[in-house]
């Protein structure tokens, strides 16, 4: 009885799973895309592996289903026989889906909520019992099974959502109509599948309300455009600052309002500061490589930067990817035998060994990478709009289903949150450089080998980095795990410190020190063991950013200098930031041959 029930109940999530995905289309073809066919195969055969595990050990799935069973009579023994109110089976501590009263006080909604709280563990429990099954499918079929499991929550329903029913009784249905407007607009501003607006799009300008750090463009090629930030201190520091941020994002998370601008923060210490705004990439830039992120972008902002200051080094920071940029720089000029020009160098959440990517890794396998990479050839690029969704789904009640749910079915208007505005406002990937990220440095981990990656016609070695080293990296990140950046942070050699932040990977880094709202943890002794490191780690109160500043003291001269002006003769200013490459929105538009020729370089390209 028991097994044939349970049974069903595997059945039936697995139908609700590929249900899934398939109501989250567009009715944009999006059902017959490559990565969609080869995420329901490989679901199915995930699946199919587990029921087969499963039934090779009948006797442990039976126990499973039996506490499962016992667990169930008790709630409803609880609820509806004694009217009690206690929990059999509570929510996380974090999990805010069921804050209203009326899922604790109210019988019906009560048994709802915990009957599916413990059907959604059972089951991933259930999961994670199968002996036999591999480590990758296992990751595979927990990951999935959770957005099913979370997509098929009571609280995304007005019919078992206490609040909702109650809100749409009193409203006569009015917030389901404001709502459907909503979806209406999201769905036909979405790419693949549902982008859930979080914030009022119509919030910010850029240049204005963010990204106004005053300052000036002084380098633009196609890849990307340099700002120099102006100074607002009588001295600076004599050696200049690099930033290179993810070309996956915009640049402007760093410089978002002033109460939460590192820009700003970081020429009022006295820093002078140049940023790279990289191209929102279109079909133009299918071919671009990741390569040419290093050879094409930071190398020839690194030599801008020299002739406008003058100086033979500098110092540069990466944020994510950018990090990983920058360290293939690093280690392309090593190569070259060419001489040190950054003299120290700070790795935001950046991995470097991506053997341990995080959640992320469960759309890394064979399969789903080689239909990606189909897709992605056919389009020219991976779309910005789905990229920012899937990186969502790794956290899907608190930035997903919760938009949905506050959007879509209550009615409301998304609130203004510069954060949140950033977050909306995506980037495509190039598909030369997304289709190798995905193969060669997830798939393959082909980074930390020697002779793995070739950049500029050369190998390039991690280990031949002999620069000091600043690796920040934030406890609570799931995009980035913190354990894979220490891993990077091992591969490279030179003197080298690694700080890890409370928080995740944009509030761990956005982490003013005005705010006084996130602390680190530094140990100067690196263990070959991230757990290791962190268990003899001290912590310490207020932003890293304080630390980081005072780490970077000592790559300057100690006597500051007169403000550097705004560019050079070889590289004048074009125009005042934040620059025109930050304000190209999605869906990037095929630009016409007067639009391409308009678009004049540098005086000095090369």
């Amino acid at each position: 009885m028991y097994q044939n029930f349970f049974s069903d109940y595997l059945e039936k999530l697995q139908d609700s799973n590929q249900q899934w995905w398939k109501d989250l289309e567009q009715g944009k073809a999006a059902t017959n895309t490559p990565l969609n066919k080869a995420m329901q195969e490989q679901s199915m055969e995930d699946t199919a592996k587990l029921l087969e595990g499963a039934s090779s050990q009948p006797a442990a799935m039976l126990q499973i289903q039996m506490q499962w069973w016992e667990k169930q009579m008790e709630i409803w023994q609880n609820v509806a026989l004694a009217a009690n109110k206690a929990n059999v089976v509570a929510p996380e501590k974090d999990d805010k889906r069921f804050q209203d009263e009326s899922w604790q006080d109210e019988m019906f909604y009560n048994f709802i909520k915990q009957s599916y709280l413990l059907f959604g563990r059972t089951y991933l429990e259930t999961i994670n019992a199968v002996e036999g099954l591999d480590e990758k499918a296992k990751e595979r079929l927990t990951f999935f099974s959770r957005q099913a499991i979370n997509a098929m929550s009571p609280s995304n329903f007005v019919g078992t959502n206490p609040e909702l029913l109650k809100l749409t009784l009193e409203q006569n249905g009015e917030n389901l109509v404001k709502g459907l407007q909503q979806l209406q607009e999201d769905l036909e501003s979405s790419s693949d599948i549902l982008k859930v607006r979080m914030t009022n799009n119509n919030a910010f300008r850029i240049g204005e309300d963010v990204a106004n750090t005053p300052g000036d463009v002084v380098y633009k090629n196609e890849l990307f455009e340099l700002i120099q930030y102006r100074p607002t201190t009588e001295k600076v520091n004599a050696t200049p600052l690099l930033i290179v941020p993810p070309f996956i994002n915009k640049y402007y998370i760093l410089d978002l309002r002033e109460k939460n601008s590192m820009m700003r923060w970081l020429v009022e210490q006295g820093h002078t500061v140049f940023m790279m705004s990289w191209r929102n990439p279109g079909i133009e830039q299918r071919d671009v490589e990741f390569g040419d992120y290093v050879t094409e972008g930071v190398v020839k902002a690194v030599s801008a930067i020299e002739d406008i200051t003058g100086q033979s080094q500098i110092n540069a920071a990466g944020y994510c990817i950018g990090g990983t940029v920058l360290a293939s720089t690093i280690a392309y000029y090593a190569a070259k035998r060419m001489k040190a020009r950054i003299k120290s160098a700070s790795f935001f959440t950046t991995l470097l060994d991506f053997a341990q990517p995080g959640e992320v890794g469960a759309y890394v396998n064979e399969n789903l990478v080689s239909a990606i990479e189909l897709q992605n050839n056919a389009r020219g690029y991976m779309d910005g709009r789905s990229l920012s969704v899937t990186f969502s789904l790794l956290r899907e009640n608190s930035l997903y289903w919760n938009y949905y749910v506050d959007n879509y079915l209550k009615g409301n208007s998304p609130v203004d949150f510069d954060l949140l505005y950033w977050n909306s406002d995506s980037t495509n990937v190039a598909a030369a450089t997304h289709n190798f990220m995905l193969r060669e440095l997830y798939l393959k981990n082909r980074l930390v080998e020697d002779k793995g990656v070739k950049v500029g016609g050369v190998w390039i070695d991690l280990n031949k980095i002999k620069i000091p080293t600043y690796f920040i990296s934030a406890k609570e990140d799931h995009i980035a795990l913190w354990q894979g950046t220490y891993r990077g942070a091992l591969n490279v050699s030179g003197n080298k410190t690694f700080v890890l932040g409370e928080s995740g990977h944009i509030a761990g880094i956005v982490n003013h020190p005005a705010k006084g709202k996130y602390g680190y943890w530094v140990n100067d002794e690196l263990s070959e063991s991230a757990d290791e490191w962190f268990d003899s780690a001290q912590h310490n109160t207020g932003s890293w950013w304080s630390h980081w500043d005072k780490w970077l003291e000592a790559y300057s001269p100690k006597e500051k200098v007169e403000p550097y002006k705004a560019g050079s003769d070889n590289f004048p200013v074009l125009t005042v930031a934040p620059g025109d490459y930050v304000k190209q929105v999605l869906p990037i538009a095929v630009k016409s041959e007067s639009e391409e020729t308009s678009e004049a370089p540098s005086k000095a390209e090369a």
